[in-house]
């Protein structure tokens, strides 16, 4: 499965790993590359949320369940309130799993630059106010 985080102008670029350089193209759609300013991080276990993988793809599952359910509400035509309570609960259970996979990258991934020098910290703390700053504006 490829992860992808949505760019400001509504599209979606590969997501940058919590390990190495990323490179992927222009969201403007141009024939450049841009490339994340990650820095190499060897930490074993991967990324931040191996741990939790399963966890993780379980209630991803569940929020798919949700957004699933609404489909089938419009599809049975239930009343507008229903289906906007339904709305909200997936919505909150998406926020919910983006917040908790941003502690896992700020336990793991940006711990383990801290053990890397400043400009390691400087990249992944930026790194991260940058996931910060998509997660708000959602």
């Amino acid at each position: 499965m490829t992860t992808t985080d949505a760019d400001t102008s509504g599209g979606t670029a590969p997501a940058a790993a919590c390990h190495g350089p990323q490179t992927h193209s222009d969201p403007a759609g141009g024939t450049g590359s841009v490339t994340d300013t990650a820095v190499e991080d060897s930490a074993p276990g991967g990324h931040g949320y191996a741990k939790q993988k399963d966890a993780h793809i379980k209630r991803l599952r569940r929020i798919e369940g949700q957004i699933r359910g609404l489909q089938r509400m419009l599809e049975e035509d239930v009343y507008c309130i229903d289906i906007l309570t339904q709305v909200s609960a997936s919505t909150k259970g998406l926020q919910s799993f983006g917040l908790q996979l941003l502690e896992e990258h700020l336990r793991h991934c940006v711990a383990d630059a801290a053990t890397k020098g400043p400009e390691a910290i400087d990249a992944k703390v930026q790194e991260a106010t940058k996931a910060i700053e998509r997660m708000l504006r959602s």
